[in-house]
């Protein structure tokens, strides 16, 4: 395994034992980067966190993953413990600070079997499964330095195994840039391109007037919010819900880049639009665009339904830009289906705002 040492320590101070987000001291002292190779890694260095559970949802900062009553969390490669005990909204939880330089978090614990500074090996049995609720559950995050990182880059979550690639994590400012030598990751979903629009060009800030759009329309009619934006389980975008089967329309002019199976998704629509942003669609029922459709505002792209990760039938709605999520309120006022007036401003450390 490529990488710049080893990191897990057995002694820990009084906040890498009490927090679940800390900096891993010395993890970029020689350099703003290191690599590991999972390809390298022996059927033994490496364990799904519940072999037998299933995926019951996924975020870029965590996976929520079911199985039965009394199952075994197991640790994802070996390391020290660096935190086990009781958080607030994440119940018995267990940080443990791997060799390669990673940690990985386990929450909702009915009851935590390791404790701190003691070294685990993959595959060890480290807590005894609980959840929230009447669900049984673990929700699982990986962390590089205190910031977590999309599991998805690291795991194929249906298969609950590694992708076989070398990865590069990078310092960059207070974040983490995670780049991969994976080249499937352009391949898949199919009919997803990749790229993303990039209205920056050579400018740290983008404005975007949205009273100067005459084209828009709101994506699913007498519709209200079912879940919104963020929140513990960081949502990337927002789930409106109207009835089955609902029409679902392109909110703005544009080209569609994405229509296919996308993972948790579902069938899923992404479309371009000139204004800069980009539109997601998904858990759809069918789909009615291609890639390479242009549509307008106000166009039927698809129906609501409930493929991918999806407990009810209900619309998924994201507003992007430059790859980034953010929340759709900030376009939508979701109470009136009408368009907010005002100027936003984007800058490419990801932060939103309004302008008057």
């Amino acid at each position: 395994m490529l990488c710049l040492g080893v990191y897990a320590k057995e002694e820990f101070t009084s906040t890498e034992q009490s927090q679940i987000s800390v900096e891993t001291p010395g993890l970029f002292s020689h350099s703003n980067a290191f690599q590991v190779d999972f390809a390298q890694l022996a059927k033994n260095e490496y364990s799904f966190p519940l072999p037998v559970g299933k995926i019951a949802d996924v975020t870029p900062a965590d996976i929520l993953i079911e199985t039965t009553k009394g199952d075994a969390v197991k640790a994802m490669f070996g390391g020290v413990v660096r935190l086990s005990r009781n958080i607030q909204q994440f119940g018995n939880v267990i940080v443990i600070r791997h060799d390669n330089g990673l940690e990985t978090v386990y929450g909702r614990n009915a009851q935590n079997l390791v404790k701190v500074g003691q070294r685990v090996t993959a595959g060890q049995t480290i807590a005894i499964v609980g959840g929230e609720g009447n669900r049984t559950s673990l929700l699982f995050a990986i962390m590089v330095n205190g910031r977590r990182i999309n599991p998805e880059t690291i795991l194929d979550v249906d298969a609950h195994a590694l992708h076989r690639q070398v990865v590069t994590f990078k310092k960059v400012g207070n974040g983490i840039s995670v780049s991969t030598t994976r080249k499937e990751r352009k391949k898949e979903p199919e009919g997803m391109s990749m790229d993303t629009n990039n209205p920056f060009g050579d400018n740290a800030v983008y404005r975007l007037d949205l009273t100067a759009i005459k084209s828009w329309h709101y994506p699913l009619a007498d519709s209200h919010v079912i879940s919104g934006y963020g929140g513990k389980r960081h949502h990337s975008g927002v789930d409106i819900k109207n009835a089955p089967n609902m029409e679902v329309y392109a909110a703005f002019d544009g080209l569609v880049v994405q229509s296919g199976n996308f993972s948790g998704y579902g069938k899923c629509i992404t479309i371009r639009h000139p204004n800069g942003l980009e539109t997601r669609y998904s858990h759809n029922s069918k789909n009615y665009v291609n890639v390479g459709d242009k549509v307008k505002a106000g166009d039927v792209i698809g129906t609501t339904g409930r493929t991918g990760r999806a407990t009810t039938e209900h619309l998924h709605f994201e507003t992007r830009i430059n790859g980034r999520a953010f929340d759709p309120a900030y376009v939508f006022d979701h109470a009136t289906h009408s368009l907010q007036k005002c100027t936003l401003q984007f800058k490419k450390n990801g932060s939103v705002s309004r302008l008057k």
